[in-house]
Order: structure tokens, then C-alpha cells, then sequence
């Protein structure tokens, strides 16, 4: 039965522990750069604290074991005994890592058991005698109260009498712990909330706090007020683990005539040990103390609540129906010409919109959800390569849908690699560059129009367009009189073609040859673009725009043939008219001229293969798109006009069509199919 109700609590430990895991990642890299910042290390205390309650009550001992063996080094080391030096630092971001694993394999249905700490636990322990002998004169300097009524408050024993005079016991319950146990907090805090199921305790010694910071040795003193037996009592704290013996005595009516006057306590459950954070879906019962003063409301500290993202991806698709009804009621509405219905139609359109909008922040997390690990992955990949990297974060709060944010994590992390080991030099090449030793990697996100552009930017060597023609020639990537035409921008583009790379030699780092292809491949996936701007000596910079949504899309619906078709307006620059007289053969291929630039045009029916009558125009519909730093005019037969639509995924075995990122119904029940123009530049290329 406890099993069942521990596994019920599963997925808000793993959140729990992830945000915890984070919390300390943080910490540790910060207390990196000053070791013997005290203030740090209390909070890294205080989350290891937390996570050793949470992991010891879901009954995951051997992370348990681990979170306190890390205690007992950060103990030392706030009581002064124990200097914190790279060693430690290392051993400690080990353990996380450690605490991480485990964590994935609970998360995969397995326990933290296949993880072996051994090591880690003996590695942690392993200080000098001073320090351990310090830490056992400091667990003793703190013994319990003398167990007399003298330490209750006068209100207490008001409500002791009450509580008598309405026929109900009240008992002062002492519990004594192994010598052995590693979690004490841990189970005062599954005691307190046995003995709360069983009745109302209206007081412990020590207080709560005291109980959630393990100042008591291996006893301590509850007040219970009940209507349960001695012996029932008795059996149910003795079932908890670690429990060597419990002590009952029943208080009679106390005389209050000489104690003077004192605050009522705070109940218990104000502040719970930490391991109670693993059940924050399940809150211990709150019962009136006996006859206690009615209080007044208290504004909750916590307003949220977790939501699987699988319920709000059914959400999202219900809205996605929603606007597809829409759209078809609005056409018929229109064919038939009823303007009785054009008021509840604006009034469901509002109502729609406003849905819409709702569900899709409700997706929408900030991009710091991904930019938090960045820290602790530059620090380990620039220690290995030797090189000193000063991180920048800008942006953290810049918010895109959670489905993107999932996707964009390993694409982000190929350009961080790239940065450090290809990007920024060694501290000798930097010296002698003019630069400071230490590079500096910022990482920048914000919100532009409607979709949001995330920048890495070192101040590295940049890159060679030199060396980027050579190695293509050698590659057979480029001829020699192809390389001597293009700009030093095309050549710079390269880098980005599948199978290149300039790294002398494979590193674990990279070298080969998939990073940045991989990179552009995912972005150009999600519906978002990727460009690189690079100056030798200077550094690089890549430009990633993302859609804010991948659901619900603001598209130019435009036909060709008998066909209609979708663009997202986050590749449409603008739509123009071409005459005929003005559209010109450039280097074998048609173009026009743009407020005095030339736009290479391209008849999006020869680009797909559509079967069009051949009809002469005076003038065509065009429509200008940008893929990264290039411009195109796609040639169509209409523009239909601009319109929201719903992706649907066209399933596994059409899904990889080039050109094609999707499909949408229309108002009249007709699939138009959504145009990847990124992979058609590619293909009219």
C-alpha cells in the first residue's frame, strides 16, 4: 500500500530533483570562482538537504546516501575545517552527474541501484580526523529539552485542557533514532506526519526547523492531541524505519496560574522537513488545534500547477480543430450570403482567437528552460581543451513553445562546441593576437516580429573564407573557377554543407563533419532559418530564428495550377507583380529588379513539377521570400491571401518529401500542403 502511494508521487519527485539537480549546478559553478563564499555554500547545504529528504522518503537510499556523504563535505567546509580546492569542486559536479543518472534511470523505470557511487560516497568522505571530530563535538552541542510542562507556552496549555475537558488524550511521545541513521530529517518529518493522520500535534522539541536542519542528536519530543490509543500510537511509529523505541506519557491538566503569557506556535505544517516537497500534490491534513482562535485566510504561496505536455498537445490539437470549423463556417457563411450571421460569427472568432492565444502561452516556456545547462557544459568543454571562456547570458526570459524548445537543446549545444574548440584560441594564440586571455561566448535570445532569433557570438579567430575554398576544393565541394567567383559571405556559407568540416583532426569535441549541418538541418525542420556572419580575427556569430509555435500558424495561401498551397509569412518578405517586360535573363536565369537590386525569380510550377496551361501574362504574381541572407521571387498563378492555419504532419512515410514541411485543411475541407521554401531554394539551386 505505501509503495502505491509513493509511485503516485513519482512524477513530482522527478520534477522536484530536476529543479533541485539545476539549482546546485548553479551554485557549484559559482562557488567555483570563490570557494570560501559561506553564503554559497549554505545554499548548496540547503539543496542538498532538500534532496536528500525528497530521495530518502521515496525510498531511493543510495541517492540518499550521496546527498549526505556531499553534506558531510560542505559541513566541513562551512565549519571552517575543510578548504574547498579543485579537487573538491570536481568531486562535487561528479555527484551531481551521479545524482543525475540516477535520476534518468528512475525517470526510465529502473531505480538509482544501477547506479555504483561507491567511490564517489568513500571519495567525499575522506577528510582529515579534525574535521570529523568537529563534526561529532558539533551534533552532541545541541541536547533536547528537559521533558517537563515547564516548556510549554501558556496557550498550549490552554489547548491541553481544552482538549481533556472534550474527552480527547493528549500524550508527549518521544522518539528515539538509530545511532546508525544517515536520514534523520528525513524521518522526524514521516513520524510527524504518521503521528498527524493519527490526530493533531501541537507542538515538537525541537521545533520544526530545528527537525528540518538536523540539530537534535537521535531524539526528540512531540505533543499529540488524540483520540487514538497508547498502543496503536506506538505501533505506527515503530513501523517507520530507523526507529529504535518510542516513549509515551499522557498529560493530565496542567496549572498555567505562574507561567507567563507566550505567542501561540506556529502549526507544524507551515514548514515541513524538505523530504515533504516530494509530495506537494498530497498536503498533510491541517486539523484545528483545540480550541484555537479561527485564523484568518492566508493567500497561497503556490498558484501553479503541472500539466503533462501530452494534455496540452491534445489541447492545441482541439483548438486546431476549433479554427478549421471556423474557417469552414465563415466560407459557407459567405457563399450563401447570410448577414445575419456576421455578428455571432465575429463574436466566435473573438472567443477562438482568445482560446487560441491562451493554449498557446500556456505552451510557451522561457528559453532558459534549455539556456540553464550552458553554464556547466562551457565549463567542462573549456577545462578539457585548457582554455579560459567567460559565458554570457542574454535573453533567459525570451519565451518559445515548449515542442521548440525540446528540439533546439542538441542543435544549441553543436554551437557551443564549435565556439569553444574551433572558435575561440588557447590563451598563448590569444596573448598574442592582442586579446584577452580569457574568450568570451554570449548567448543572446529575443523576440523579433513573430518569431524569436537566438544568437551565439564568440570573439574568436572567425573563419577563414580562404581555407574554407580550399578544403571544399579538396573535398570536391567547389571547382577552382567556381571558388574564384564567389563572395567571401558564399564562402563562409559552406561550412553548412553536410560531411565539412576545417578541424585538423576528430576530437570528442568535433571534427566530423556533422555539427553545423546538423544544426541548420533542425532549425530548417522546426520552420525557422539559420544564418552565419564570420569575421577573420574577430569571431563568429550564428543567427537561429525559430517560430514561436509550431501548431497554429499565420500562412499566405497561394495557387498554383489547379492547386493551393501554404507559406508561412515568416519566410514571405513581401508579394509584388512582375511584368513581363521587366523580367530579364541573369548568368542563364530569369530576374527582375527590386528598388535597384537584383531578384532572382523562379516559377514555383517548374520547382514542383505542377502541370500549368500555358498562358502568356503581361505581368505574375510573385512572392518574395527570404532564406538567411538570399533572397527569391517565387513566380505563382494567385495569391489567394493571407489566412491561419493548422500544421498537420504528413506521417512517417511521406514526411521526408523535399520541399514539403506539411499539411493544413482549408475552409472548404480541401488539404493544401504547406512549401518548405528554405529546402526549395535549395532545390531550385
Amino acid at each position: 500500500m505505501i509503495e502505491m502511494d509513493m509511485n503516485q508521487y513519482l512524477g513530482a519527485f522527478l520534477d522536484e530533483a530536476g529543479d533541485n539537480l539545476q539549482r546546485l549546478d548553479d551554485l557549484l559553478l559559482t562557488l567555483e570562482k570563490d570557494t570560501a563564499n559561506i553564503d554559497v555554500i549554505n545554499e548548496i547545504f540547503r539543496s542538498a538537504h532538500t534532496l536528500k529528504g525528497m530521495s530518502a522518503t521515496m525510498g531511493f537510499e543510495k541517492m540518499a546516501g550521496l546527498t549526505h556523504a556531499l553534506e558531510d563535505r560542505l559541513d566541513a567546509a562551512r565549519k571552517g575545517t575543510h578548504h574547498l580546492d579543485d579537487f573538491d569542486m570536481n568531486l562535487m559536479f561528479s555527484s551531481l552527474d551521479a545524482m543525475q543518472a540516477m535520476v534518468d534511470s528512475i525517470r526510465g523505470g529502473e531505480s538509482d541501484a544501477h547506479v555504483d557511487v561507491t567511490a564517489l560516497v568513500a571519495s567525499l568522505r575522506d577528510m582529515d580526523s579534525e574535521a570529523a571530530a568537529a563534526k561529532a563535538k558539533d551534533a552532541g552541542a545541541a541536547p533536547i529539552k528537559e521533558n517537563a510542562s515547564g516548556s510549554l507556552s501558556k496557550q498550549e496549555k490552554e489547548w491541553i485542557t481544552e482538549a481533556k475537558g472534550q474527552g480527547r488524550t493528549v500524550f508527549r511521545i518521544q522518539v528515539n533514532l538509530s545511532e546508525s541513521c544517515l536520514l534523520k530529517a528525513a524521518r522526524a518529518y514521516m513520524v510527524v506526519n504518521r503521528l498527524e493522520e493519527m490526530g493533531d500535534v501541537i507542538k515538537t522539541e525541537p521545533s520544526i526547523d530545528a527537525l528540518e536542519n538536523e540539530e537534535f542528536t537521535v531524539d526528540f519530543l512531540l505533543y499529540l492531541v488524540t483520540e487514538q490509543g497508547e498502543g496503536d500510537i506506538k505501533e505506527a511509529v515503530l513501523k517507520i524505519s530507523d526507529i529504535t523505541s518510542v516513549s509515551m506519557e499522557e498529560l493530565s491538566a496542567v496549572d498555567d496560574a505562574k507561567q507567563p503569557a507566550a505567542p501561540a506556535p506556529q502549526p507544524v505544517q507551515e514548514k515541513a522537513p524538505p523530504a515533504e516537497a516530494a509530495k506537494e500534490k498530497a498536503p498533510v491534513r491541517e486539523a484545528p488545534h483545540p480550541a484555537a482562535p479561527p485564523k484568518p485566510d492566508v493567500k497561497k504561496a503556490n498558484q501553479t500547477v503541472r500539466v503533462d505536455i501530452g494534455r496540452l498537445d491534445k489541447l492545441m490539437n482541439l483548438v486546431g480543430e476549433l479554427v478549421i470549423g471556423r474557417a469552414r463556417i465563415e466560407r459557407l457563411v459567405q457563399e450563401a450570403r447570410l448577414r445575419e450571421f456576421d455578428e455571432p460569427l465575429s463574436q466566435l472568432g473573438r472567443i477562438s482567437g482568445d482560446i487560441q492565444e491562451l493554449v498557446t502561452k500556456l505552451r510557451m516556456v522561457p528559453v532558459s528552460f534549455t539556456f540553464d545547462r550552458f553554464p556547466r557544459l562551457i565549463r567542462d568543454i573549456s577545462k578539457s581543451l585548457g582554455k579560459e571562456v567567460e559565458l554570457v547570458l542574454e535573453g533567459q526570459d525570451t519565451e518559445l513553445d515548449r515542442t521548440v524548445i525540446d528540439e533546439i537543446g542538441d542543435p544549441m549545444v553543436h554551437l557551443i562546441r564549435n565556439s569553444l574548440d574551433h572558435g575561440i584560441e588557447t590563451r598563448e594564440d590569444r596573448r598574442a593576437a592582442g586579446k584577452n586571455e580569457k574568450g568570451t561566448l554570449r548567448i543572446s535570445a529575443y523576440q523579433e516580429g513573430s518569431g524569436v532569433i537566438i544568437e551565439v557570438t564568440d570573439d574568436g579567430k572567425g573563419i577563414d573564407p580562404e581555407k574554407v575554398k580550399k578544403k571544399a576544393i579538396e573535398r570536391g565541394l567547389l571547382d577552382e573557377e567556381h571558388a574564384i567567383t564567389i563572395s567571401d559571405e558564399e564562402a563562409i556559407q559552406i561550412v553548412l554543407l553536410p560531411g565539412f568540416s576545417l578541424a585538423p583532426a576528430i576530437t570528442d569535441i568535433s571534427g566530423r563533419g556533422v555539427g553545423m549541418d546538423a544544426v541548420k538541418t533542425k532549425v530548417e525542420t522546426l520552420g525557422g532559418q539559420l544564418d552565419l556572419v564570420s569575421k577573420v580575427g574577430q569571431g563568429t556569430s550564428v543567427y537561429v530564428r525559430l517560430p514561436l509555435t509550431l501548431a497554429i500558424v499565420l500562412s499566405l495561401l497561394i495557387k498554383v495550377g489547379e492547386e493551393t498551397y501554404a507559406i508561412s509569412l515568416e519566410n514571405v518578405e513581401e508579394t509584388i507583380l512582375v511584368k513581363q517586360e521587366n523580367i530579364k535573363t541573369v548568368h542563364g536565369s530569369p530576374a527582375t529588379l527590386l528598388r535597384g537590386e537584383v531578384l532572382s525569380l523562379s516559377d514555383l510550377a517548374d520547382v514542383l513539377g505542377t502541370e500549368v496551361k500555358g498562358t502568356h501574362r503581361d505581368e505574375y504574381p510573385v512572392v518574395v521570400v527570404k532564406i538567411g541572407k538570399n533572397k527569391i521571387g517565387f513566380i505563382v498563378d494567385e495569391l489567394i491571401g493571407q489566412q491561419e492555419i493548422v500544421i498537420k504532419s504528413l506521417g512517417r512515410f511521406l514526411s521526408k518529401i523535399k520541399g514539403i514541411a506539411g499539411a493544413t485543411i482549408l475552409g472548404d475541407g480541401n488539404v493544401a500542403l504547406i512549401l518548405d521554401v528554405a529546402s526549395l531554394y535549395t532545390t531550385k539551386g
